[in-house]
């Protein structure tokens, strides 16, 4: 025996009256029942609301104050020439915690875009019930099997779950654009790092030379304390000189323990771990890079991108919020088999089709609010948006005078260099001839030798402008998005 039912919860009155006065039997229903809930879904879907497309809240500048004639590369750090910061950058993008960290938050950004995207589909169930009971003698008892299979699907009238799809799928992406600027990030510390280690290094070998320059003079002027020329003070105050150089060898080797040991963590190794490189110089500074114009940053930027996904997110859900005050229609169908044991189970059987419209009527002014609290989280994104793009300009703007005044730093620091070293010439000369006191050749000595460490912090200063730069230009270089190639 075949039963047949159709219920359509949407308030029977409308579809009940147009089957009967119609004239149309309950056999030919369901297909009429079918029809329209397909025609009223593609009616209003066409009515999805629309939100209002954002704009930079901003002028954009036509072009930066300075630039170069070299297009940087997204491996920017390769315009260095340096094997062994490549070496440093492409295991530290392959292996640091805090980067593969950023990458799993990516993932799971992906995955709650799967889960929303579920929605669009039907929910299919399946149920087995059996059941034996056994009863007191006066009762009838006996075996019970059930089985059965039903459907649920919400038509996405005003396009409310599309929407919040979207709005997943816009986050996700900006969490992947936080991933490559996270990785940006992650290259410019490097590179800075190993500078400052190859710079520290420098300074560690300039120090020593001045603790053996300061010894010699300390044995000489030893060796002229019988003459009488020599006051013991002097042999006191060249003593204390040689000492603070000891002092400043002593926190050099420190710093270089240290940067090692950061080093080896930003590559996802343990800070014991001995990182094997050889010791150098800087490096000279490469050729000043292509600026572009603003609104290339704009677009190039992963941080900017972050920021302007996530309005688009928040622009998604506002059309999300609005759509919660339409009327919602959902479909279900089921079919059930049920017998006294499974050799009947599938002799009688039913199905039902169910439509159900629902409209909000009153609901205390909650949706209205929902759409007034996404319409203000809309707002912010926009304005971090702007802020976001600002700053990248300040960062740009920064970088390039901050490198063109250390550039005439360092001019003036090499004259100050070649005045003192002269100063000091003289002043020694003017000593051993009895002209001169000994404080002011030991003070001409100590300036002379504060200007030579003071020249390569201010190099590496100028290597870190240009780092700064690199960084505030850089576009999100091409990274895996496959979960195997981040392990």
């Amino acid at each position: 025996m075949k039963r047949f039912k159709v219920n359509m919860n949407y308030q029977k009155n409308f579809f009940s009256c147009f089957v009967e006065n119609m004239g149309i039997t309950r056999k030919h229903s369901v297909t009429i029942s079918v029809f329209f809930l397909a025609y009223a879904a593609i009616s209003m879907t066409a009515c999805s609301p629309k939100t209002m497309t954002a704009t930079l809240p901003m002028d954009s500048p036509e072009a930066f104050s300075y630039s170069g004639d070299q297009t940087p590369p997204q491996e920017w750090w390769t315009t260095f020439e340096d094997q062994e910061l490549n070496v440093m950058v492409d295991q530290a993008l392959d292996s640091n915690f805090n980067l593969l960290t950023v990458w799993f938050r990516f993932r799971e950004a992906q995955a709650v875009v799967d889960r929303q995207s579920s929605f669009l589909l039907p929910d299919i169930e399946a149920s087995v019930r059996s059941s034996l009971n056994r009863p007191q003698p006066d009762f009838v008892g006996g075996e019970n099997v059930q089985l059965g299979l039903s459907a649920f699907y919400e038509v996405d009238l005003w396009g409310r779950i599309h929407a919040l799809v979207d709005a997943e799928n816009y986050r996700a992406e900006a969490t992947f654009s936080d991933y490559q600027a996270a990785a940006i990030s992650l290259s410019g510390e490097i590179t800075s790092t190993w500078y400052q280690l190859q710079a520290a290094w420098q300074q560690l070998a300039l120090v020593e030379e001045q603790i053996e320059t300061n010894e010699k003079i300390l044995s000489f002027i030893k060796a002229q304390f019988g003459s009488g020329q020599i006051r013991s003070v002097d042999i006191l105050r060249q003593q204390q000189l040689v000492e603070a150089t000891r002092e400043q060898k002593i926190l050099t080797e420190s710093r270089i323990e240290v940067l090692e040991h950061q080093l080896a963590v930003l590559q996802g190794l343990p800070p014991q771990n001995e990182i094997v490189y050889s010791p150098d110089s800087l490096p000279a500074l490469p050729p000043l890079p292509e600026t572009g114009i603003p609104m290339e940053l704009v677009r190039r930027r992963p941080d900017v991108q972050s920021a302007f996904q996530l309005l688009q997110a928040s622009d998604r859900e506002m059309a999300a919020a609005i759509s919660n005050k339409y009327p919602r229609l959902s479909v279900s169908t089921s079919i059930q088999l049920r017998a006294n044991n499974f050799d009947n189970l599938f002799e009688d059987w039913a199905y039902s089709l169910a439509g159900n419209l629902v409209a909000p009527l009153f609901y205390g002014g909650r949706l209205n609010a929902e759409v007034d609290r996404t319409e203000a989280v809309k707002n912010q994104r926009l304005y971090e948006y702007g802020q976001t793009v600002l700053v990248a300009f300040q960062e740009v703007e920064d970088a390039l005078i901050q490198e063109r005044k250390q550039l005439e730093s360092i001019e003036v620091l090499e004259e100050q260099l070649l005045l003192a070293e002269q100063a000091y010439g003289q002043l020694r000369i003017e000593y051993f001839n009895g002209m001169s006191d000994y404080l002011a050749v030991l003070t001409a000595l100590n300036q002379e030798q504060q200007l030579r460490r003071d020249l390569i912090s201010s190099n590496l200063m100028l290597l870190q402008y240009r780092i700064a730069l690199y960084r505030a230009l850089a576009g999100g270089f091409e990274m895996a998005r496959e979960t195997e190639n981040r392990l």
